[in-house]
């Protein structure tokens, strides 16, 4: 009979901001590498998961209120150090929350902001598809995907998560590409490539960044989480700049403004806002759309 190892349960919440048109994260630092807000579950102390998830982030980001959602549960085997040392399973239930930067006293209480780019640079594409894809990414995944022909699974991922050989680039596939890139680090002549791939994280805490981001790409298509990260009153520039940095890619602005008026989901404030050029009009969250539609969410395409 196989020897029973004890689990502990933890919580892990990525927190996301939007400033100056790049998305951040707060993170806190472990011997010099990020990691995310992090605590245990106490049963004894909360009577929920998302009680605990509001504990840890009024504990250590100063966050008491605002938007919180369940991710996922991150449980593999060896995730966590103190197990190969003989310690405990460790489980987390991770929690993705949005809020305003101005909202968390992170200086205060050790924690600091970073764009989410620092850790998967391949994944910004406004500008222009990101040098490193085709410079580092992609000779890397053909060579790996050559060293197991007889994979044929292999290769589909690749060529799925990362648009290959005329498959089109998903972006909310932020997950899948950071895993095919973390298995392909675990084959002999990966490492050293990958150690250059973006910034590392406290344990697996890279992966559950790239859970949220998958995720949040994917809702603010249908819901209207990307308000939670925007001022009460914005022009439609700013709007449009904020699903911009989260979607890691450029809309075309007459088809965005179009989208964003046939679906209701904005309101004219009456008034203006000076901006280097001609004072644009302002604009506010229309909460009437949430019983209007069952999908208010900013229209990409």
């Amino acid at each position: 009979m196989a020897e029973e190892i004890p689990a502990r349960l933890g919580i892990d919440a990525v927190v996301v901001g939007v400033c100056d048109e790049r998305p951040q994260v707060l993170t806190f630092a472990t011997d010099g590498r990020p990691r995310l807000p992090s605590g245990a579950f106490a049963p004894a102390l909360d009577r929920t998961l998302e009680l605990a998830a509001r504990r840890v982030l009024s504990d250590q980001a100063g966050l008491r209120e605002g938007y919180l959602e369940q991710l996922y549960t991150f449980g593999d085997r060896h995730r966590d150090p103190r197990e190969v040392a003989g310690g405990p399973r460790f489980v987390s239930v991770g929690y993705l929350a949005l809020t305003g930067i101005d909202d968390v006293n992170c200086a205060a209480l050790g924690g600091a902001w970073h764009d989410w780019y620092r850790f998967f640079p391949w994944e910004d594409a406004r500008g222009s598809r990101p040098e490193i894809l085709d410079r580092i990414i992609v000779p890397l995944l053909r060579r790996w995907t050559a060293a197991a022909r007889d994979d044929a699974g292999r290769a589909f991922r690749a060529r799925v998560a990362f648009g290959l050989d005329g498959a089109p680039w998903n972006n909310e596939a932020v997950l899948e590409r950071y895993e095919c890139l973390y298995e392909l680090s675990t084959t002999s002549g990966g490492a050293d490539a990958i150690a250059t791939l973006g910034e590392a994280m406290d344990l697996d805490h890279r992966r559950i960044l790239a859970t949220a981001i998958g995720r949040l790409r994917g809702k603010i298509k249908y819901r209207p989480v990307v308000f939670e990260l925007i001022g009460e009153a914005f022009t439609l520039s700013e709007l449009q700049s904020t699903v911009e940095a989260l979607a890691g890619m450029e809309l075309h602005a007459p088809n965005f403004r179009r989208l964003v008026a046939e679906s209701g989901i904005v309101e004219r404030t009456g008034a203006q806002r000076r901006t280097s050029g001609r004072p644009a009009e302002t604009y506010r969250f229309r909460p009437d759309v949430l019983a209007e539609r069952p999908d208010p969410g900013i229209g990409i395409r």
